[in-house]
């Protein structure tokens, strides 16, 4: 009986030494499993970016840099003279997403406020998935929704309004990124501590004096941060300008012409107007780059203004 006991204690132990091992094995394999597939991202990005510079430098050693970012001649595919000046393409890209922040920062922040301090749990619930339902509409539906339903709404408001404009596809931009504005925003806003709402409270100040003089000012480093973003999302986008903005190489301020942006003159080069190995084949890497850092600057930006203005509680 004795020698039984024995035997079912030395199994038991056996058992336990095999999980302690497959646990040992697996707690090993495990962090290299994360780790080979967190630097998938990294990457990623670096092999993006050697792309973009590789291929943008044989550009720039038949096109120069002041030829390039201070020219606002933009013919590439001219047959005698061909030019590259990319000053056109930046003034639509800082027009298109200029008006789509006009349109997105105050109804966004509005809404935010709305959902932070006035809205119930339960209206909270309801309208808040609601209003994201925008951020998951495809942007090729909102270029036919610019170029099809605004464009002709504001002829009847703006009669010299071109059929393509930077106008209608700057307001619906803007509509796009309404959710992210209010989502961060309401994020930032919903982190602030109930002690400060209290004490306003307290105070006399009113439920409108304490959104905008206490709530806003505590997170303003989130709400800044989503405004910044939001000029990246507007930056980046090319569906939307592509539909209803046109390609009209204009450098203009005029928001009732036709503009191009970065993105919008890239979609126009890789649909096949560029072969390969040409200067104007390169220069799509080149815009390209620029855009890269246009995007990475506000990226950047955002941070460091989380950064410099967060307040910790």
């Amino acid at each position: 009986m004795a020698k039984t006991t024995s035997n079912s204690i030395s199994v038991k132990e056996l058992i336990d030494k095999k999980v302690t091992n497959d646990k040992r094995y697996v707690e090993k394999i495990i962090p290299v499993i994360l780790f080979l597939l967190a630097t998938v991202s990294i990457l990623t990005t670096v092999g993006i970016v050697l792309t973009l510079v590789f291929d943008a430098s044989q550009f720039f050693r038949q096109v120069s840099f002041l030829d390039f970012f201070f020219s606002v001649d933009l013919d590439p595919l001219s047959r005698n003279d061909p030019s590259f000046g990319i000053l056109p393409l930046i003034t639509g890209t800082i027009v298109s997403s200029a008006i789509a922040m006009c349109v997105a920062i105050p109804i966004g922040l509005t809404a935010a406020i709305f959902l932070s301090e006035y809205a119930s749990e339960k209206v909270r619930k309801t309208i808040k998935p609601l209003m994201e339902v925008l951020a998951g509409i495809p942007t090729i539906v909102y270029g036919f929704f610019a170029y099809s339903f605004v464009t002709p709404l504001l002829l009847n408001i703006i009669p010299d309004l071109g059929a393509k404009n930077v106008l209608s596809p700057g307001i619906v931009m803007g509509i796009m990124i309404i959710p992210m504005v209010a989502s961060l925003s309401e994020d930032a806003m919903s982190s602030v501590p109930n002690a400060l709402r209290e004490g306003a409270v307290a105070l006399g100040a009113t439920k409108l004096e304490v959104s905008l003089k206490v709530i806003v000012p505590a997170a303003i480093s989130g709400i800044i941060a989503s405004f910044v973003l939001g000029i990246s999302r507007a930056i980046g986008e090319t569906m939307i300008v592509t539909i209803a903005s046109g390609s009209s190489k204009n450098f203009t301020l005029d928001i009732t012409e036709s503009m191009q942006t970065m993105t919008a003159y890239i979609v126009e080069f890789t649909s096949g107007d560029a072969g390969a190995g040409t200067v104007g084949y390169y220069s799509l890497y080149a815009v390209g780059l620029t855009l890269f850092v246009f995007t990475l600057g506000m990226n950047l930006l955002a941070q460091y203004i989380s950064r410099k203005f967060r307040e910790e509680y």
